[in-house]
């Protein structure tokens, strides 16, 4: 056993789980008329509502006592203090520097990096301003009006994410594109209809190597050179967001259009960086500081509130009492917003890349599960895919909502009844349907008896679903930056609880590494070296792919 599950708080959360088994939310509900107040908490101009979780104030207890005795207070110093939490790539965990907004200094093995963070911020703005205003232009001299990011993973899911979340702030001289999948048709249709003369291209890579970035990047390259573009104008319509000066270089582009990050920057963490210039040139640069400032004040919260009144802290140890005492090994994510409609897939990376462990900071195999699967939709779309799962299914799959009060789009009734949709769900989530009910029902609405009998068990729903919800007045930069930091810092807590790297990614590496050894086979044939269901494809796929060539 680790010690994490021989620890005594993890016995008790495990006996108080056997005494929840019948416990239900209707029942919760119904015996508490002060549920809502004692369990919603405020901060940031975000209201969560977790009463509609099977808990009670002993439940909260012992995961406090838990998150103790895992250090989560000790751990959370050590993300704020420069601390090389990613050991097995020996680095700091410094995002945090890049939006923090106060005089404090963000040192790293003893020297402040916020020197640094403020200059690649200012020429961010130098540039945003420029692009905005007409003094960078093509080389031709006509301004700029398509701007096409690529990059993958935090290179793409954030800045994407966030540009399609402020939709109603962007500037309208200026339409962004992301390119992501190595996949030709993604370059080929963002690429459609635009004139290379008012076109700027962004290559987002740490290492300008990364193999889908830079396959599509010398596409985009060799397109704009055959649509009438020279050598010498490459550096005037392509910037890098990258750290290899002399790879950036080699392609092209001059220092004066590179921006800097660092090694301290994961990738699911970078789009506080150079990394959402994408984000700035698209809606302005002091609205992408407005993202920053939501950001800060959500680190402030963080690292200050008491844990039983911190947001970042309910959430995560929320997961974890599903995660490991209910075998939740699924989690929805519901915005029912549809400029949020990217959130779902950023978060995917954020939780499962970060926390989708099976070994600990150690690298001793763990006896209990860490990351959930995690997927989702906006609502209310998702009400007429998934929801029926999560209605009806063997499975109790715990979901976030997220809603604002307030729409971008007022609409005639609209934000009224997807306001309703959303509220309803958690309810029914919650309530579900006794068979009493719907027999009451079904004799309400005159279905024979006959009828009513094959139905009834069709009807009833088990309900004791547990939901949070987070309310907002209003999805602004602000909001939505303090909103990506709290998941942030969700996944940052459970990292902790489960004494694992919540900032490397190993799992990522095996299937490049085949991916480059299969490369060639595609064109010369299967090695010995595969196993005989891969040797088989490549045999069946250069088959056909040389019958397409050859017009057969």
């Amino acid at each position: 056993m680790s010690r994490l599950t021989e620890s005594s708080a993890w016995f008790e959360l495990v006996r108080h789980r056997q005494q929840m088994a019948g416990v239900s939310l209707r029942a919760l509900f119904a015996g508490d008329s002060g549920r809502f107040p004692r369990y919603t908490a405020e901060a940031c101009g975000i209201l969560l509502d977790y009463s509609k979780n099977r808990v009670t104030d002993e439940t909260l207890g012992l995961l406090m006592a838990l998150a103790r005795e895992c250090d989560l207070e000790s751990w959370r110093d050590d993300l704020f203090s420069g601390q090389r939490l990613n050991r097995t790539e020996d680095r700091a965990v410094l995002h945090t520097a890049l939006r923090n907004r106060s005089d404090r200094p963000a040192r790293l093995d003893g020297l402040d990096v916020m020197p640094e963070v403020r200059n690649v911020a200012r020429r961010m703005s130098r540039f945003v301003d420029g692009v905005h205003f007409g003094a960078i232009t093509g080389h031709t001299g006509r301004p700029f009006k398509d701007v096409v990011n690529i990059g993958i993973g935090g290179s793409d899911l954030g800045p994407l994410m966030v540009s399609e979340a402020l939709r109603p702030y962007h500037n309208p001289n200026i339409r962004v594109r992301y390119v992501s999948n190595v996949d030709g048709s993604h370059l080929y249709d963002a690429l459609d209809w635009l004139d290379p003369e008012n076109t700027l291209f962004i290559i987002t890579s740490k290492t300008f190597t990364t193999e889908e970035t830079m396959t599509n990047a010398r596409s985009a390259r060799d397109w704009f050179l055959r649509e009438g573009g020279r050598e010498a104008d490459i550096a005037r319509h392509f910037v890098a967001v990258s750290t290899n000066q002399a790879a950036v270089q080699a392609f092209g582009i001059g220092p004066e259009t590179t921006f800097s990050f660092w090694d301290w920057v994961g990738g699911r963490f970078s789009l506080w960086s150079a990394v959402g210039l994408p984000v700035a040139l698209a809606v302005g640069m002091d609205r992408f500081d407005e993202v920053l400032a939501g950001a800060f004040a959500m680190d402030e919260h963080f690292r200050t509130a008491s844990l039983d009144s911190n947001l970042p802290v309910l959430l995560g140890l929320l997961g974890v009492w599903y995660i490991n005492f209910w075998q939740a090994g699924a989690h929805a994510v519901v915005p029912y917003d549809q400029y949020l409609h990217r959130l779902p897939a950023y978060l995917q990376q954020l939780e499962m890349e970060s926390n989708g462990k099976s070994v600990d900071r150690d690298g001793r195999p763990v006896d209990y599960a860490t990351a959930p699967v995690l997927f989702g939709e906006p609502g209310t779309n998702c009400q007429h895919s998934f929801f029926q799962l999560l209605h009806q299914g063997t499975q109790v799959i715990p979901a976030d909502f997220l809603v604002a009060a307030e729409s971008h789009t007022p609409i005639g009734h609209h934000h009224r009844i997807l306001l309703a949709n959303c509220l309803a769900q958690t309810e029914a989530l919650m309530r579900g349907r006794t068979a009493e009910e719907a027999a009451a029902e079904l004799a309400a609405a005159g279905t024979p008896p006959e009828v009513a009998a094959l139905l009834l068990p069709h009807k009833v729903f088990p309900g004791n679903r547990p939901s949070n919800t987070l309310l907002y007045r209003k999805l602004d930069p602000y909001t939505l930056g303090a909103l990506v930091a709290l998941y942030e810092h969700k996944v940052f807590v459970q990292g902790a609880i489960w004494n694992i790297n919540s900032f490397d990614q190993w799992g990522v590496e095996l299937g490049k590494t085949l991916a480059r050894a299969l490369l060639p086979e595609l064109t010369t044939g299967p090695t010995p070296d595969h196993d005989s269901s891969t040797a088989g494809q490549v045999r069946w796929l250069r088959e056909r792919m040389a019958a397409g060539e050859t017009g057969v």
